[in-house]
């Protein structure tokens, strides 16, 4: 949370398209905050994105929009199913096309997400985005999930949310939060 996840993937957009690439952008049917489809950065830019259902097939996307696209970007991609990860490394490997997914690896119970699981597992190369956490300057290593003002540790694991909902925190933090009022 909050370490620049969607401005980094709109900044690569940005980046292949000014040189006349094609790119193909997916996000996650799930978040809805800014639209279905929809790849968003809390500054304000945004970006049309392909919205991936729990049943679609990232290299059949592929091979119908455009199999000469120059990278693929994927947005909340813990929220991919395994084998939406696997069919992603046949975008790589069969078709030669660079996938670039960005999403959390871990939720507010600090259990790993399907996506993130299989994404550790199956990645060529992996590159941290760090954030501080929100109750003091180190690194924010987990995810609060926030309910009336109490961190909350139990219930589902997928809830939308921005910072009305969640905090990027340290494990200190995580373990021993402090009052809001503290903050």
């Amino acid at each position: 949370m909050n370490s620049g996840k969607s401005i980094e993937i709109l900044k690569v957009a940005h980046n292949y398209k000014e040189q006349g690439k094609s790119v193909i952008l997916m996000t996650s049917v799930l978040d809805t905050r800014s639209g279905k489809g929809k790849i968003s950065s809390r500054i304000g830019l945004s970006a049309d994105a392909i919205a991936l259902q729990h049943d679609s097939n990232v290299y059949d996307i592929v091979k119908k929009e455009n199999t000469e696209a120059a990278c693929i970007l994927i947005d909340e991609c813990e929220f991919m199913t395994k084998e939406q990860v696997i069919q992603a490394t046949q975008v790589v490997d069969e078709l030669g096309i660079p996938v670039m997914a960005f999403g959390l690896k871990n939720d507010f119970r600090n259990e790993l997400f399907e996506g993130s699981k299989y994404l550790l597992l199956y990645a060529d190369k992996l590159e941290e985005m760090k954030t501080i956490c929100w109750f003091c300057k180190k690194k924010a290593t987990m995810n609060m999930r926030m309910a009336n003002g109490q961190p909350v540790y139990e219930g589902d694991q997928i809830a939308i949310g921005g910072n009305e909902m969640y905090y990027p925190v340290c494990r200190r933090h995580y373990n021993h939060p402090p009052m809001l009022a503290d903050k």
